[in-house]
């Protein structure tokens, strides 16, 4: 009926502001962070804006999904909206980097609704024949916003203000929360399926601890915070973290209702589809975060500007992910997979190979490669997981697919800033050594990201020490894409046991949106 067809639109194009704000939002600060901190004050612990943004998200995620497969979807997503749009005005009223850093935490506790649930609807509203084009569409505008959050965000602070980069989520996000709340409505079954409290209690402790002693561990690696790892900090957080996953394990095993049935990793499509996501986000957040920084500090750019390096990765992740889309009814899901994730590692490695005379030409060319690789990845085993299910238990499904994507990104964010910064720190001894004029304490001055970023500070840079600044950065950054590439490696050997299996051209739809 054109009614129908009419509500079907107007809620994918609530779901697609809903998934632009929440993608957008994990990347937009990068740029604009160094701004920001100047004018709250606490450089040391800007990084903690972005990490406890991903954090929140993603030791949501997986309860989210299963309360929606138990209280609907209408209800979760629309309280997990409103939570980040509420986030997201606090953001924009901050007075202090603590506050800060609260308030988008808020923003992540919502976020870890829109993102998986906004997948599960498309999955609820359109049939399989349709269902992959929309997947595609959907993780072509995840792609784009990730990659333009950094240049959005440094355009938004040079042109307006910094509260602006959260106050702009409001005019998309409100409209978007109305036409959910109005149009969507939801045919369920009226059967009582309780929610076992115990395992989101220690999910979320068990999770929790172990991504906070993840990005906590190594010493100071730009979190303003850091631990030994055999420090009394960092072994207790991985002591309880494993305590809590043990715990959870067991508990799932006895309740009614878990929430990550264990009989999902029994599918194959699922299972390897999971390693899949888990290693290609390492990879690719834990690389491309660190970008716009090294844009901006070595080079001196605009922030503004700094994003646009960008701009080719977003350009080729649009194009194969729309394509990814579309062949995902016509051949297998491994058949996608396996080129995508191979002309991903060829892009990687390339990028290892970036020294400071790597031209402009070769950059783009490294992020063509790379975005080629990257766009399909996504729409592909999100597809995969839901699709494997029916829809009592989709919302878990394909929470559970995009969990260990985040907590994947997460990962590769602590672990490969980390390395930079530990390459850095060497760097800067080599480079000390090569000019022994200068002492540590003045060369840690000059590789303060704050002080490469000011450019008045920049024009006090001896030639000798920008330049020897420059390799250390380069250097650091190639060690970064090769460890990524690794990452990279090993979702492509995962992606060789996706088996034989297709988006099919059939299946019962329980769950209707009227």
């Amino acid at each position: 009926m054109p009614n129908d067809k009419s509500k079907v639109r107007l809620i994918t194009i609530a779901l697609l502001l809903g998934l632009l704000l929440s993608s957008l939002d994990q990347t937009i600060v990068t740029t604009a962070m160094p701004t920001i901190s100047k004018e709250l004050g606490g450089l040391s612990f800007y990084s903690w804006v972005f990490t406890v943004y991903m954090l929140a998200s993603t030791v949501t995620m997986p309860i989210y999904g299963k309360l929606a497969d138990i209280l609907g979807r209408k209800k979760v997503i629309l309280s997990g909206l409103s939570l980040f749009l509420i986030g997201s005005a606090l953001c924009g009223f901050a007075g202090s980097m603590t506050e800060l850093i609260i308030y988008r935490g808020i923003q992540g506790l919502g976020a870890g609704a829109i993102m998986p649930l906004s997948m599960t609807i498309v999955a609820d509203i359109y049939p399989p024949d349709k269902r992959g084009k929309f997947m595609g569409l959907f993780g072509a505008v995840f792609a784009i916003t990730s990659v333009l959050g950094p240049t959005i965000g440094g355009i938004i602070v040079e042109q307006l203000s910094r509260g602006w980069i959260f106050y702009i989520n409001l005019p998309i996000g409100i409209p978007a929360l109305y036409i959910l709340a109005v149009v969507m409505k939801e045919s369920r079954s009226s059967e009582k399926r309780s929610i076992d409290w115990l395992g989101v209690i220690t999910l979320s402790l068990g999770i929790l601890s172990l991504l906070l002693a993840l990005v906590l561990g190594g010493g100071d690696t730009g979190n303003g915070i850091g631990y030994d790892w055999t420090s009394l900090q960092i072994v207790g957080l991985l002591s309880v973290g494993v305590i809590m996953i043990v715990l959870f394990l067991w508990i799932e095993t006895k309740a009614k209702e878990p929430i990550i049935p264990f009989s999902l990793f029994k599918i194959r499509t699922i299972a390897y589809g999971n390693i899949v996501g888990f290693f290609m986000s390492a990879g690719l957040f834990g690389a491309m975060v660190y970008i716009p920084l090294v844009v901006q500090g070595v080079i001196g750019v605009k922030s503004s500007v700094a994003g646009y390096i960008l701009t080719p990765l977003m350009l080729a992740v649009t194009i194969t992910s729309i394509v990814g889309g579309r062949l995902m009814s016509k051949i297998s899901y491994r058949a996608i997979l396996v080129p995508s994730m191979t002309l991903m590692t060829i892009g990687f490695f390339l990028f290892s190979q970036i020294t400071v005379d790597t031209t402009q030409t070769q950059m783009i060319l490294y992020m063509i490669i790379a975005g080629l690789g990257m766009g399909a990845v996504y729409p592909t085993v999100g597809t995969a997981a839901q699709s494997a299910v029916g829809s009592e238990l989709r919302g878990v499904a394909t929470s559970s697919s995009q969990f260990f994507r985040s907590i994947g990104g997460t990962i590769g964010v602590s672990v490969l800033g980390s390395l930079q910064s530990q390459q850095i720190s060497l760097g800067l001894i080599e480079l000390q050594k090569k000019l022994d004029t200068l002492s540590p304490d003045q060369l840690q001055h000059y590789a303060n990201p704050q002080v490469l970023l000011d450019s008045s500070a920049r024009a006090t840079l001896p030639p000798e020490v920008s330049v020897g600044l420059q390799g250390v950065w380069s250097n650091a950054l190639a060690h970064v894409f090769l460890v990524g590439m690794i990452f990279v490696v090993i979702g492509l050997i995962a992606s060789f046991f996706m088996g034989h299996a297709r988006l099919v051209e059939k299946v019962k739809q329980v769950r209707t949106i009227d």
